[in-house]
Protein backbone atom coordinates (compact mmCIF):
# COMPACT_ATOMS: atom_id res chain seq x y z
CA UNK A 1 0.00 0.00 0.00
CA UNK A 2 1.54 3.48 -0.33
CA UNK A 3 0.45 6.92 -0.56
CA UNK A 4 -1.60 8.74 -2.91
CA UNK A 5 -3.83 12.13 -3.23
CA UNK A 6 -6.36 11.30 -1.13
CA UNK A 7 -3.71 11.19 1.36
CA UNK A 8 -2.35 14.80 1.16
CA UNK A 9 -2.42 16.41 4.23
CA UNK A 10 -3.29 19.86 2.43
CA UNK A 11 -6.87 18.41 1.07
CA UNK A 12 -9.73 20.13 2.27
CA UNK A 13 -13.77 19.14 1.66
CA UNK A 14 -16.23 22.23 0.44
CA UNK A 15 -17.94 20.31 4.15
CA UNK A 16 -16.60 22.59 6.34
CA UNK A 17 -17.58 20.41 9.39
CA UNK A 18 -14.78 17.99 8.19
CA UNK A 19 -11.95 20.40 8.10
CA UNK A 20 -11.66 21.02 11.63
CA UNK A 21 -8.36 19.67 12.57
CA UNK A 22 -9.75 18.19 15.77
CA UNK A 23 -12.75 16.33 13.55
CA UNK A 24 -12.27 12.56 13.51
CA UNK A 25 -14.02 12.01 10.19
CA UNK A 26 -11.93 14.20 8.10
CA UNK A 27 -11.98 13.87 4.19
CA UNK A 28 -8.59 11.56 4.49
CA UNK A 29 -9.75 9.48 6.59
CA UNK A 30 -13.84 8.65 5.26
CA UNK A 31 -14.35 5.39 7.44
CA UNK A 32 -17.56 3.21 6.64
CA UNK A 33 -20.38 2.23 9.01
CA UNK A 34 -24.13 1.09 8.97
CA UNK A 35 -26.64 3.68 9.12
CA UNK A 36 -30.66 4.59 9.24
CA UNK A 37 -32.39 7.69 9.33
CA UNK A 38 -35.63 8.87 9.59
CA UNK A 39 -36.35 9.50 6.39
CA UNK A 40 -35.33 6.14 4.75
CA UNK A 41 -35.40 3.69 7.66
CA UNK A 42 -33.66 0.44 5.99
CA UNK A 43 -29.86 0.36 7.14
CA UNK A 44 -27.36 0.78 4.70
CA UNK A 45 -24.00 1.98 3.88
CA UNK A 46 -22.67 5.26 4.87
CA UNK A 47 -19.02 6.91 5.08
CA UNK A 48 -18.53 9.27 7.77
CA UNK A 49 -17.54 13.30 6.72
CA UNK A 50 -17.77 15.89 9.27
CA UNK A 51 -20.83 16.07 11.36
CA UNK A 52 -22.79 14.50 8.29
CA UNK A 53 -22.84 10.84 7.20
CA UNK A 54 -22.24 10.08 2.47
CA UNK A 55 -25.31 7.72 2.14
CA UNK A 56 -23.52 5.66 -0.32
CA UNK A 57 -26.62 3.74 -2.11
CA UNK A 58 -27.70 7.18 -2.40
CA UNK A 59 -24.71 8.68 -4.16
CA UNK A 60 -24.32 5.45 -6.04
CA UNK A 61 -28.41 5.61 -7.71
CA UNK A 62 -27.45 9.06 -8.53
CA UNK A 63 -24.81 7.63 -10.56
CA UNK A 64 -21.92 9.24 -8.61
CA UNK A 65 -20.14 6.41 -7.37
CA UNK A 66 -18.04 3.42 -9.75
CA UNK A 67 -20.49 0.62 -10.91
CA UNK A 68 -18.17 -1.72 -12.96
CA UNK A 69 -20.03 -5.09 -12.30
CA UNK A 70 -23.83 -5.92 -11.85
CA UNK A 71 -23.09 -7.57 -8.20
CA UNK A 72 -21.94 -4.31 -7.13
CA UNK A 73 -24.88 -2.57 -7.55
CA UNK A 74 -26.58 -3.64 -4.20
CA UNK A 75 -23.69 -3.91 -2.00
CA UNK A 76 -24.44 -0.29 -0.42
CA UNK A 77 -28.25 -1.00 0.09
CA UNK A 78 -27.35 -3.57 2.64
CA UNK A 79 -27.21 -3.98 6.51
CA UNK A 80 -24.08 -4.86 6.67
CA UNK A 81 -20.32 -4.05 4.91
CA UNK A 82 -19.46 -7.41 4.28
CA UNK A 83 -20.78 -7.71 0.89
CA UNK A 84 -18.95 -4.27 -0.01
CA UNK A 85 -15.58 -5.96 1.59
CA UNK A 86 -15.70 -8.92 -0.19
CA UNK A 87 -15.66 -6.72 -3.59
CA UNK A 88 -11.86 -6.59 -2.88
CA UNK A 89 -9.42 -3.83 -2.76
CA UNK A 90 -9.71 -2.80 -6.36
CA UNK A 91 -13.01 -1.54 -5.24
CA UNK A 92 -12.27 -0.48 -2.01
CA UNK A 93 -9.32 2.04 -3.65
CA UNK A 94 -11.85 3.21 -6.53
CA UNK A 95 -14.57 4.01 -4.12
CA UNK A 96 -12.25 6.00 -1.95
CA UNK A 97 -10.65 7.78 -4.86
CA UNK A 98 -13.96 8.79 -5.57
CA UNK A 99 -15.49 10.24 -2.63
CA UNK A 100 -12.38 11.82 -1.89
CA UNK A 101 -12.79 13.69 -5.56
CA UNK A 102 -16.23 14.34 -5.08
CA UNK A 103 -16.31 16.15 -1.64
CA UNK A 104 -12.92 18.27 -2.31
CA UNK A 105 -12.99 22.00 -2.04
CA UNK A 106 -13.01 23.04 -5.52
CA UNK A 107 -15.00 20.30 -6.95
CA UNK A 108 -18.46 22.02 -7.76
CA UNK A 109 -20.60 18.65 -8.60
CA UNK A 110 -22.07 17.93 -5.34
CA UNK A 111 -21.01 21.41 -3.84
CA UNK A 112 -23.28 23.55 -6.03
CA UNK A 113 -26.35 21.18 -6.21
CA UNK A 114 -28.54 21.74 -3.21
CA UNK A 115 -30.68 19.35 -4.63
CA UNK A 116 -28.70 16.55 -4.75
CA UNK A 117 -26.98 17.61 -1.18
CA UNK A 118 -30.20 16.76 0.34
CA UNK A 119 -30.22 13.10 -1.22
CA UNK A 120 -26.67 11.99 -0.33
CA UNK A 121 -25.63 13.51 3.08
CA UNK A 122 -27.42 12.63 6.53
CA UNK A 123 -26.66 14.74 9.41
CA UNK A 124 -25.12 12.42 11.88
CA UNK A 125 -27.20 13.71 14.61
CA UNK A 126 -30.71 12.57 12.97
CA UNK A 127 -28.87 8.79 12.15
CA UNK A 128 -29.01 5.18 13.98
CA UNK A 129 -25.63 3.56 13.58
CA UNK A 130 -25.72 -0.22 13.63
CA UNK A 131 -22.83 -3.05 13.72
CA UNK A 132 -21.25 -2.41 10.51
CA UNK A 133 -20.72 -5.94 9.54
CA UNK A 134 -21.72 -9.52 10.02
CA UNK A 135 -18.73 -11.08 12.27
CA UNK A 136 -18.73 -14.81 11.46
CA UNK A 137 -15.83 -15.27 13.74
CA UNK A 138 -14.35 -13.14 16.65
CA UNK A 139 -10.55 -13.85 18.14
CA UNK A 140 -8.98 -11.78 21.11
CA UNK A 141 -5.26 -11.89 21.13
CA UNK A 142 -2.85 -11.02 24.13
CA UNK A 143 -0.34 -8.78 22.44
CA UNK A 144 0.58 -5.94 24.69
CA UNK A 145 4.07 -6.77 26.41
CA UNK A 146 3.29 -4.32 28.98
CA UNK A 147 -0.24 -5.54 29.72
CA UNK A 148 0.65 -9.16 29.86
CA UNK A 149 3.73 -8.58 32.48
CA UNK A 150 1.76 -6.60 34.60
CA UNK A 151 -0.84 -9.34 35.01
CA UNK A 152 1.51 -11.66 34.73
CA UNK A 153 3.34 -9.80 38.00
CA UNK A 154 0.00 -9.58 39.91
CA UNK A 155 -0.90 -13.20 39.84
CA UNK A 156 2.23 -14.91 39.38
CA UNK A 157 5.87 -14.71 39.69
CA UNK A 158 6.86 -10.64 39.19
CA UNK A 159 10.61 -12.04 38.05
CA UNK A 160 8.79 -14.29 35.70
CA UNK A 161 5.54 -12.80 34.49
CA UNK A 162 5.33 -13.81 31.14
CA UNK A 163 5.45 -17.54 30.19
CA UNK A 164 7.82 -18.94 27.99
CA UNK A 165 5.36 -19.21 24.82
CA UNK A 166 4.72 -15.46 24.98
CA UNK A 167 7.93 -13.85 23.41
CA UNK A 168 7.58 -16.63 20.96
CA UNK A 169 3.79 -16.26 19.28
CA UNK A 170 0.90 -14.25 19.43
CA UNK A 171 -1.48 -15.72 22.17
CA UNK A 172 -5.22 -15.83 21.57
CA UNK A 173 -8.30 -17.28 21.96
CA UNK A 174 -11.21 -18.04 20.31
CA UNK A 175 -14.45 -15.56 21.83
CA UNK A 176 -18.01 -15.52 21.04
CA UNK A 177 -19.01 -13.00 17.60
CA UNK A 178 -23.03 -13.64 19.34
CA UNK A 179 -22.40 -11.11 21.86
CA UNK A 180 -20.20 -8.38 19.40
CA UNK A 181 -22.14 -5.35 20.00
CA UNK A 182 -22.14 -1.73 18.46
CA UNK A 183 -21.46 1.25 20.58
CA UNK A 184 -24.35 2.48 22.84
CA UNK A 185 -25.47 -0.73 23.48
CA UNK A 186 -25.87 -1.38 27.86
CA UNK A 187 -24.14 -4.02 28.87
CA UNK A 188 -25.48 -6.07 31.99
CA UNK A 189 -23.43 -7.05 34.61
CA UNK A 190 -22.78 -11.01 34.41
CA UNK A 191 -23.19 -13.81 37.16
CA UNK A 192 -21.09 -16.50 37.54
CA UNK A 193 -19.02 -18.65 39.77
CA UNK A 194 -16.91 -16.29 42.06
CA UNK A 195 -14.42 -18.44 44.22
CA UNK A 196 -13.64 -16.08 47.19
CA UNK A 197 -10.28 -16.26 48.97
CA UNK A 198 -11.26 -17.57 52.68
CA UNK A 199 -13.86 -20.07 51.40
CA UNK A 200 -13.25 -23.80 49.88
CA UNK A 201 -15.79 -23.66 47.06
CA UNK A 202 -17.15 -21.06 44.30
CA UNK A 203 -19.77 -19.35 44.70
CA UNK A 204 -22.46 -18.44 42.55
CA UNK A 205 -23.18 -14.61 42.26
CA UNK A 206 -22.88 -11.40 40.18
CA UNK A 207 -19.43 -10.27 39.10
CA UNK A 208 -17.81 -8.16 42.02
CA UNK A 209 -14.86 -7.07 39.54
CA UNK A 210 -15.91 -5.93 36.05
CA UNK A 211 -13.45 -4.23 34.24
CA UNK A 212 -12.64 -2.84 30.65
CA UNK A 213 -10.13 -3.76 28.11
CA UNK A 214 -9.15 -0.83 26.19
CA UNK A 215 -8.49 -2.60 22.62
CA UNK A 216 -8.67 -2.01 18.72
CA UNK A 217 -10.05 -4.65 16.23
CA UNK A 218 -8.64 -5.28 13.02
CA UNK A 219 -11.88 -6.73 10.31
CA UNK A 220 -10.80 -9.50 7.49
CA UNK A 221 -11.15 -8.01 3.93
CA UNK A 222 -10.03 -11.23 2.27
CA UNK A 223 -10.54 -14.40 3.90
CA UNK A 224 -7.98 -17.87 2.98
CA UNK A 225 -9.08 -21.21 2.11
CA UNK A 226 -9.31 -24.22 4.63
CA UNK A 227 -5.66 -25.05 4.91
CA UNK A 228 -3.71 -22.51 3.26
CA UNK A 229 -2.22 -20.17 5.48
CA UNK A 230 -1.46 -16.42 4.91
CA UNK A 231 1.69 -15.77 4.74
CA UNK A 232 3.15 -12.46 7.04
CA UNK A 233 4.27 -10.58 4.31
CA UNK A 234 0.84 -10.20 2.60
CA UNK A 235 -1.15 -10.87 5.80
CA UNK A 236 -2.34 -6.78 5.54
CA UNK A 237 -3.45 -7.33 2.30
CA UNK A 238 -6.60 -9.44 3.67
CA UNK A 239 -7.59 -6.21 6.26
CA UNK A 240 -9.91 -4.34 5.43
CA UNK A 241 -9.68 -1.76 8.49
CA UNK A 242 -9.64 -1.22 12.08
CA UNK A 243 -12.58 -0.15 15.22
CA UNK A 244 -12.06 0.41 18.39
CA UNK A 245 -13.16 -2.54 20.79
CA UNK A 246 -14.05 -3.00 24.63
CA UNK A 247 -13.75 -6.49 25.57
CA UNK A 248 -15.19 -6.37 28.61
CA UNK A 249 -14.16 -8.87 31.48
CA UNK A 250 -15.28 -10.26 34.65
CA UNK A 251 -12.04 -10.70 36.56
CA UNK A 252 -13.50 -12.23 39.21
CA UNK A 253 -15.28 -15.53 37.03
CA UNK A 254 -12.16 -15.14 34.95
CA UNK A 255 -9.92 -15.97 37.85
CA UNK A 256 -11.27 -19.24 38.79
CA UNK A 257 -12.60 -20.36 35.19
CA UNK A 258 -9.50 -19.85 33.20
CA UNK A 259 -7.31 -22.25 34.55
CA UNK A 260 -6.41 -24.60 32.31
CA UNK A 261 -8.10 -23.81 28.99
CA UNK A 262 -8.24 -20.22 29.72
CA UNK A 263 -11.47 -17.07 29.66
CA UNK A 264 -15.00 -18.46 29.08
CA UNK A 265 -18.04 -16.71 30.93
CA UNK A 266 -15.73 -13.86 31.79
CA UNK A 267 -15.63 -13.00 28.57
CA UNK A 268 -18.38 -13.83 26.64
CA UNK A 269 -21.69 -11.67 27.61
CA UNK A 270 -20.27 -8.54 25.45
CA UNK A 271 -17.58 -7.27 23.31
CA UNK A 272 -18.34 -3.70 21.85
CA UNK A 273 -16.81 -1.98 18.97
CA UNK A 274 -17.29 1.09 17.54
CA UNK A 275 -19.88 2.00 14.05
CA UNK A 276 -17.10 3.19 12.12
CA UNK A 277 -14.24 0.94 10.20
CA UNK A 278 -11.40 3.40 9.52
CA UNK A 279 -9.50 1.55 6.40
CA UNK A 280 -5.88 0.61 6.64
CA UNK A 281 -5.76 2.95 3.82
CA UNK A 282 -6.62 5.77 5.53
CA UNK A 283 -4.12 4.74 8.32
CA UNK A 284 -1.21 4.32 5.71
CA UNK A 285 0.43 7.58 6.74
CA UNK A 286 0.78 6.69 10.48
CA UNK A 287 2.38 3.32 10.13
CA UNK A 288 5.36 3.33 12.57
CA UNK A 289 8.08 1.21 13.19
CA UNK A 290 6.46 -1.59 15.96
CA UNK A 291 8.49 -2.69 18.90
CA UNK A 292 11.31 -4.71 19.07
CA UNK A 293 11.52 -8.67 19.42
CA UNK A 294 13.72 -10.86 21.47
CA UNK A 295 14.08 -13.18 20.47
CA UNK A 296 13.70 -12.92 16.78
CA UNK A 297 10.34 -14.72 15.75
CA UNK A 298 10.25 -17.60 13.98
CA UNK A 299 10.66 -17.81 10.07
CA UNK A 300 7.00 -17.48 9.47
CA UNK A 301 6.02 -14.24 11.40
CA UNK A 302 9.66 -12.19 10.46
CA UNK A 303 8.37 -9.22 9.00
CA UNK A 304 10.35 -6.50 7.84
CA UNK A 305 9.19 -2.58 7.46
CA UNK A 306 7.02 -0.79 9.46
CA UNK A 307 4.13 -2.75 10.48
CA UNK A 308 2.51 -0.49 13.59
CA UNK A 309 0.87 2.14 13.23
CA UNK A 310 0.46 5.89 15.54
CA UNK A 311 -2.97 5.54 16.89
CA UNK A 312 -3.62 7.37 20.54
CA UNK A 313 -6.18 6.00 22.33
CA UNK A 314 -8.46 7.34 25.77
CA UNK A 315 -10.55 5.57 28.29
CA UNK A 316 -13.54 7.81 30.06
CA UNK A 317 -15.46 6.97 32.75
CA UNK A 318 -18.48 8.50 33.91
CA UNK A 319 -20.64 7.61 37.33
CA UNK A 320 -24.59 7.74 36.94
CA UNK A 321 -24.37 9.15 40.52
CA UNK A 322 -22.24 11.99 39.87
CA UNK A 323 -22.90 15.81 40.09
CA UNK A 324 -21.92 17.81 37.31
CA UNK A 325 -23.20 20.33 34.54
CA UNK A 326 -25.22 19.34 32.08
CA UNK A 327 -23.07 17.79 29.34
CA UNK A 328 -21.18 16.42 32.13
CA UNK A 329 -17.82 17.05 31.35
CA UNK A 330 -17.16 17.81 34.95
CA UNK A 331 -18.13 14.92 36.43
CA UNK A 332 -15.94 12.49 33.59
CA UNK A 333 -12.85 11.47 34.33
CA UNK A 334 -9.98 10.61 31.70
CA UNK A 335 -8.64 7.27 33.28
CA UNK A 336 -5.92 6.35 30.88
CA UNK A 337 -4.08 7.44 28.11
CA UNK A 338 -1.85 5.18 25.29
CA UNK A 339 -1.19 4.16 21.92
CA UNK A 340 -1.62 1.67 19.73
CA UNK A 341 2.17 1.75 18.56
CA UNK A 342 3.35 -0.52 22.04
CA UNK A 343 1.49 -3.63 21.04
CA UNK A 344 4.72 -6.14 20.88
CA UNK A 345 2.74 -7.73 18.30
CA UNK A 346 1.48 -6.78 14.83
CA UNK A 347 -1.72 -7.40 13.23
CA UNK A 348 0.25 -9.13 10.08
CA UNK A 349 1.63 -11.43 12.58
CA UNK A 350 -1.55 -12.29 14.60
CA UNK A 351 -3.17 -13.10 11.02
CA UNK A 352 -0.65 -14.84 10.02
CA UNK A 353 -0.09 -17.05 13.32
CA UNK A 354 -3.77 -17.56 13.21
CA UNK A 355 -3.77 -19.20 9.64
CA UNK A 356 -0.34 -21.13 10.03
CA UNK A 357 -2.01 -24.44 11.14
CA UNK A 358 -4.34 -23.87 8.01
CA UNK A 359 -7.33 -22.27 9.72
CA UNK A 360 -9.52 -20.53 7.73
CA UNK A 361 -10.69 -16.97 7.87
CA UNK A 362 -13.61 -15.47 6.33
CA UNK A 363 -14.83 -11.24 5.28
CA UNK A 364 -16.03 -9.85 8.12
CA UNK A 365 -13.94 -12.11 11.04
CA UNK A 366 -12.97 -9.88 13.71
CA UNK A 367 -9.71 -9.78 15.88
CA UNK A 368 -9.18 -8.08 18.64
CA UNK A 369 -5.43 -6.73 19.18
CA UNK A 370 -5.65 -7.21 23.51
CA UNK A 371 -5.43 -4.78 26.27
CA UNK A 372 -3.15 -1.99 25.09
CA UNK A 373 -0.91 -0.84 27.61
CA UNK A 374 1.81 1.54 27.63
CA UNK A 375 5.23 1.94 30.07
CA UNK A 376 3.58 4.47 32.56
CA UNK A 377 0.23 3.80 35.19
CA UNK A 378 -1.45 6.00 33.64
CA UNK A 379 -1.27 4.49 30.18
CA UNK A 380 -2.68 1.01 31.42
CA UNK A 381 -5.12 -0.23 29.32
CA UNK A 382 -7.54 -1.72 32.12
CA UNK A 383 -8.83 -1.04 35.78
CA UNK A 384 -7.57 -4.24 37.08
CA UNK A 385 -3.70 -2.80 36.38
CA UNK A 386 -4.58 1.00 36.69
CA UNK A 387 -5.87 -0.04 40.75
CA UNK A 388 -3.29 -2.84 41.02
CA UNK A 389 -6.22 -5.37 41.47
CA UNK A 390 -8.12 -2.71 43.33
CA UNK A 391 -5.37 -2.62 45.43
CA UNK A 392 -5.08 1.15 44.89
CA UNK A 393 -8.69 3.00 43.73
CA UNK A 394 -8.35 5.78 41.38
CA UNK A 395 -10.20 8.85 42.51
CA UNK A 396 -12.67 10.56 39.78
CA UNK A 397 -13.36 14.06 38.98
CA UNK A 398 -16.58 13.71 41.02
CA UNK A 399 -14.37 12.69 44.27
CA UNK A 400 -15.68 9.25 44.11
CA UNK A 401 -13.23 6.40 43.70
CA UNK A 402 -13.76 3.02 41.84
CA UNK A 403 -11.48 -0.35 41.62
CA UNK A 404 -13.78 -1.87 39.18
CA UNK A 405 -16.75 -0.39 37.68
CA UNK A 406 -20.52 -0.14 39.22
CA UNK A 407 -23.20 -0.56 37.97
CA UNK A 408 -24.75 2.64 36.11
CA UNK A 409 -20.87 3.87 35.02
CA UNK A 410 -20.53 4.61 31.43
CA UNK A 411 -17.30 3.50 29.87
CA UNK A 412 -16.13 5.72 26.66
CA UNK A 413 -12.84 4.54 24.05
CA UNK A 414 -11.86 7.08 21.90
CA UNK A 415 -8.86 6.98 19.51
CA UNK A 416 -7.29 8.11 16.29
CA UNK A 417 -3.98 9.43 14.43
CA UNK A 418 -3.77 13.24 14.51
CA UNK A 419 -1.99 14.28 11.21
CA UNK A 420 -0.63 18.17 10.18
CA UNK A 421 -4.21 20.27 10.17
CA UNK A 422 -6.31 16.94 10.22
CA UNK A 423 -7.35 13.93 12.03
CA UNK A 424 -8.20 10.24 11.37
CA UNK A 425 -10.29 9.18 13.72
CA UNK A 426 -12.35 5.83 15.46
CA UNK A 427 -15.30 7.92 16.86
CA UNK A 428 -16.40 5.89 20.36
CA UNK A 429 -17.19 3.11 21.84
CA UNK A 430 -19.31 3.37 24.92
CA UNK A 431 -20.85 1.42 26.90
CA UNK A 432 -23.16 1.67 30.28
CA UNK A 433 -23.42 -1.13 33.05
CA UNK A 434 -26.82 -2.11 34.15
CA UNK A 435 -27.22 -4.20 37.19
CA UNK A 436 -26.91 -8.20 36.95
CA UNK A 437 -30.07 -9.98 35.90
Amino acid sequence: MSLDITHDPKRRSWLASANDAACDFSIQNLPYGIFSNGQASAARVGVALGDQIIDLAALQQAGLLPVREPVQQLVFAQASLNAFIALGSRVWGEVRHQLSALFEAGNPLLRDDAALRVLVLVPMAQATLHLPVDIPGYTDFYSSKEHATNVGSMFRDPKNALLPNWTEMPIGYNGRASSVVVSGTPVRRPNGQLKLPDQDRPIFGACRKLDIELETGFIVGKGNALGEPIPVGQAEQHIFGMVLLNDWSARDIQQWEYVPLGPFNAKTFATSISPWVVTLAALEPFKVAAPPQQPEPLAYLRHAGNDAYDIGLEVKLTPANATGNANGAERTTTITRTNFRHMYWSMAQQLAHHTVSGCNTRVGDLMGSGTISGLQPDSFGSLLELTWNGQRPLTLADGSSRSFIEDGDTLTLTGGCQGDGYRVGFGEVSGTILPAA
